[in-house]
């Protein structure tokens, strides 16, 4: 499917093809049926290509020059790599500032406006469900943690995001229907259908957060929350925190309609000995599962633009946090209080 009038060009069916030809983009379908976007009349913002699908190296270059965002996925619909341009890596000092915050009271506090506002974000959610918000208390137990050494104040503070973040869990789970409702929220190489399309979801919000720290200029993998790890975007972990109630909002909303013919189940390696059934959606559902939620980050929400502006999309709101973010590590803002979006 080709996705148009819209920012963005989306190819999710198997032999489709992008090209370019007389300064358009163009879209050849399987059956060689054409769709042509030109560059220059309408603005094309993100490329999304599924696995099974074909694009040139003009187009690559085109998009690379352009600074279109360019997003690859598994056939399954996971993230798995972006187009990078040379220019993303400039700006070295919104670098240099962020590896000396790592190091001072400006990353611990950092690390604090993370767990408050990810709370923040929650007790929205349950509010707006009429669950038991978080005891305020937490938010004592956060502003107490000292910064006296970045390491034990990020054990401490990601204990304490730990728990009051099962106890999130536990109550909205009641919320999606009751014959594919999991126990409980697992992250990794989990069995259940639901806990896969959050998992899914996540990574889609997490790509959105790594793309806008990337144009941010700040490191993905040098976060303040989470630790420094081989392999892991700290950063991008640390914020996509910010979002992630957001996405679990639209999962409640879009899950209700699911039944269990929705899914399929799928034998796989889970170690090296050991083999196991996981449930996924199927191909149908998870193609419009994907189209829901890139138009769900397109909404629009009440958070004033930096510039101009009383309100802005999600996407657009995670791609600004990161440059507030990277201009109080520059102190040229002297604060920095992630902004939450009402629902």
């Amino acid at each position: 499917m080709v996705s148009s009038k819209i920012s963005k060009l989306v190819l999710d069916k198997n032999g489709s093809f992008l090209g370019m030809e007389k300064g358009c983009f163009i879209v050849k379908d399987k059956h060689g049926e054409v769709e042509r976007y030109p560059l220059f009349e309408k603005e094309i913002g993100e490329v999304i290509l599924k696995s099974g699908n074909a694009v040139s190296t003009g187009v690559l270059a085109s998009l690379g020059f352009w600074d279109i965002d360019v997003m690859i996925l598994t056939q399954r619909g996971r993230p798995v790599a972006m187009l990078k341009s040379l220019d993303d890596d400039s700006h070295v000092k919104t670098r240099l500032c962020q590896y000396e915050a790592v190091k001072d009271d400006k990353g611990v506090y950092i690390a604090k406006q993370i767990v408050l506002s990810k709370m923040k974000g929650q007790n929205l959610l349950l509010s707006k469900h009429g669950f038991d918000l978080h005891d305020p208390k937490i938010a004592d137990s956060v502003e107490k943690v000292t910064p006296n050494s970045i390491d034990k104040a990020q054990g401490k503070l990601v204990s304490i995001e730990g728990k009051y973040t099962q106890q999130y869990f536990r109550q909205i789970l009641q919320l999606f229907p009751e014959k594919l409702r999991p126990e409980s929220r697992k992250k990794f190489k989990a069995y259940d259908g639901i806990n896969n399309i959050f998992n899914l979801a996540y990574e889609v919000l997490s790509w959105k957060v790594h793309r806008a720290l990337i144009k941010a200029k700040l490191e993905p993998y040098l976060g303040f929350l989470h630790s420094v790890q081989f392999g892991k975007p700290s950063l991008v972990c640390d914020l996509q925190k910010l979002y992630r109630y957001l996405v679990d909002d639209f999962l409640i909303q879009y899950c209700q309609r699911l039944r269990r013919k929705d899914f399929t189940v799928k034998t796989e390696s889970m170690s090296r000995k050991r083999k196991g059934k996981r449930e996924y959606l199927n191909d149908l559902q998870t193609r419009d599962l994907m189209k829901q939620l890139y138009r769900y980050f397109e909404s629009k929400v009440d958070v004033p633009r930096i510039r101009v502006g009383k309100r802005q999309t999600i996407e657009t709101l995670v791609s600004e946090e990161a440059l507030l973010l990277g201009k109080f590590l520059r102190d040229e803002w002297k604060t920095w209080i992630p902004r939450i979006a009402v629902l």
